[in-house]
C-alpha cells in the first residue's frame, strides 16, 4: 500500500512512524516532510497548504490512501480535493474541519448544544471589545477567531495585556484575517488535559490523555509556544472524570457536527480544562496535537493504519484500539529565542542509536547535513513502565542531540509527577 502524508513537522514524523510498523505499507510520501523525515518516507517538496501541487502529485503517483496531518490543509478542503480524486483520506472534510478553523463557530456550536465551555464574548470591532473590556473580570483570555499555528491565544493577566492583545489581533493585524474576529472568553482555573480521539462520525474513541507544556520557560514562565514538550497519561484524567467527558462533551459533540450537517471523521482533539465545576473545553482541534502525538503514538498497540481506515471508512465501533498502560515523555528541544526571533543553521547531531526516539520538526537537509530550519527543532522521547522512568530517559537522550543555539525547557513532566504522587 503506497501512503501520502501531507504535512512537515514533529507530529506528521510520528505518524509516519507508527504507519510504517504495517507490513502492507511499501511506500510513504511526505509532502513536504523535512529533513528527519527524509530517513522514514520520501520527501516531496509540495507545501502542505499547495492543494493544486497535492492534488497533481497524487493524481500522477500511485496514492492509494492519504493522511492530512495540519490544520490549514484540512480546513482549506484539502480532503475534499482528494476524495474528488478518488484518493481515500484520513482527516475530515473543510465543513467540519471548522472546529478549529474558527473559534467563533467552535464557541456558538457548544452553547447551542450545552457543551460545558467558558464563557464568551465575540466582537468584530476592535473598539467595541476594548470598551467591554473596560469592565470586564481580569484575568481574561483573547483568542483570535481564525487559525494561527498555535500562537492566537493571549491568557491576559491584567487589563492593560487583554487590551494590548485585543489592539495586536484587530488593529495590527498580527494574524492577518484570523483577527477578523476574536473571542473575548473567561479565565478558568485547573489542570489542563489534552485528549485526541478516534471518530467516525458515529463513534468516538478516545485516545491516551496528555499533558502539553506550552510556556517557552521553566515553571511556565515565558511566551506561549506550540508545545515545548508532553507527558501521558495525564494524572488529572482519572476514570471518573473521563466518564464524564465521554457523556458531557465528546459524544455531544459529534452528535452536534452530524446535526448540523458536518460530519466529523478523523482525529478530534479535546482541550481540557478539569475546573472545580467539572470538565470544561478550552478549545477543539481537528487534527493531532503536535507535540502530543509524539507521546500517545507510541502508546498505541492497535495498527495505526488500520484504525485510521476504519475512520475512513465508518467502522470505528467494529475495530480495535488497543493501547499501553506504560508512561511516555517528549522533550522538545528548540531554538533559543523561540517564539518569538532565532537563528537558524547549525548543524545537529544525533547519534546513531537515538535517531528510533527522535522524532523532527524544524530541520532542514543541506550538503548531506542536517540543519535547524525552525523554532522546534526536534523532539526526544521515551517509553517507559513509569512516569518518573519515562521523563529521565527522555532527557537522558535529549542531552546526547546537539545544535548550536539549542534550548530546552528542564522540567518537563514535573508536574505530572507532582500530581501523581498526590
Amino acid at each position: 500500500m503506497k501512503i501520502m502524508v501531507i504535512g512537515g513537522g514533529g507530529r506528521e514524523h510520528a505518524i509516519i512512524r507508527s504507519l510504517r510498523k504495517n507490513p502492507e505499507v511499501e511506500k510513504i510520501w511526505a509532502l513536504p516532510g523535512n529533513g528527519g523525515i527524509a530517513r522514514d518516507a520520501e520527501c516531496v517538496p509540495v507545501g502542505a497548504t499547495d492543494l493544486e501541487g497535492i492534488r497533481a502529485f497524487a493524481k500522477s503517483h500511485p496514492v492509494d490512501y492519504a493522511v492530512v496531518a495540519p490544520d490549514d490543509p484540512l480546513a482549506l478542503g484539502c480532503v475534499d480535493l482528494l476524495e474528488a480524486e478518488g484518493i481515500p483520506c484520513f482527516g475530515p472534510r473543510k465543513n467540519a474541519a471548522v472546529i478549529e478553523g474558527s473559534k467563533v463557530f467552535a464557541k456558538n456550536l457548544m452553547k447551542k448544544y450545552g457543551i460545558p465551555t467558558a464563557a464568551y464574548q465575540v466582537f468584530d470591532d476592535p473598539k467595541a471589545a476594548l470598551a467591554w473590556l473596560e469592565t470586564a473580570l481580569i484575568p481574561i483570555v483573547v483568542k483570535a477567531d481564525g487559525l494561527a499555528l498555535g500562537k492566537g491565544v493571549t491568557v491576559a493577566m491584567t487589563r492593560a495585556e487583554a487590551e494590548n492583545a485585543v489592539r495586536e489581533v484587530m488593529e495590527d493585524r498580527k494574524f492577518g484575517s484570523s483577527g477578523d474576529r476574536i473571542v473575548l472568553e473567561e479565565y478558568l482555573e485547573g489542570p489542563e488535559v489534552s485528549v485526541l480521539s478516534f471518530t467516525d462520525g458515529e463513534t468516538v474513541i478516545p485516545m491516551i490523555s496528555s499533558m502539553d507544556h506550552k510556556r517557552a520557560g521553566d515553571g511556565d514562565t515565558g511566551l506561549n509556544t506550540g508545545g515545548m514538550g508532553t507527558v501521558a497519561p495525564n494524572p488529572y484524567y482519572t476514570p471518573e472524570i473521563a466518564d464524564r467527558c465521554m457523556r458531557e462533551i465528546f459524544l455531544p459533540t459529534i452528535r452536534a457536527m452530524k446535526a448540523e450537517g458536518r460530519e466529523f471523521r478523523g482525529c478530534l482533539y479535546f482541550g481540557l480544562m478539569i475546573t472545580r465545576d467539572g470538565p470544561k473545553v478550552i478549545e477543539y482541534n481537528c487534527r493531532f496535537g503536535d507535540p502530543e502525538t509524539q507521546v500517545v503514538l507510541p502508546l498505541l498497540e492497535s495498527d495505526l493504519l488500520t484504525v485510521m481506515r476504519a475512520v475512513t471508512e465508518g467502522r470505528l465501533a467494529e475495530t480495535e484500539v488497543r493501547f499501553s498502560d506504560r508512561h511516555a515523555c517528549c522533550v522538545v528541544l528548540a531554538s533559543a529565542g523561540y517564539p518569538a526571533a532565532y537563528e537558524k543553521g547549525y548543524e545537529i547531531t544525533v547519534p546513531e542509536e537515538i535517531w528510533p526516539h527522535v522524532l523532527v520538526a524544524g530541520a532542514a537537509e543541506k550538503d548531506g547535513k542536517l540543519v535547524t530550519s525552525g523554532g522546534r527543532v526536534l523532539g526526544v522521547t521515551a517509553v517507559a513502565d513509569t512516569l518518573g522512568d519515562a521523563i529521565s530517559a527522555a532527557y537522558a537522550r535529549a542531552e546526547r542531540v546537539t545544535f548550536g543555539n539549542r534550548y530546552m525547557r528542564r522540567d518537563i513532566g514535573r508536574r505530572a509527577l507532582q500530581a501523581a504522587r498526590e
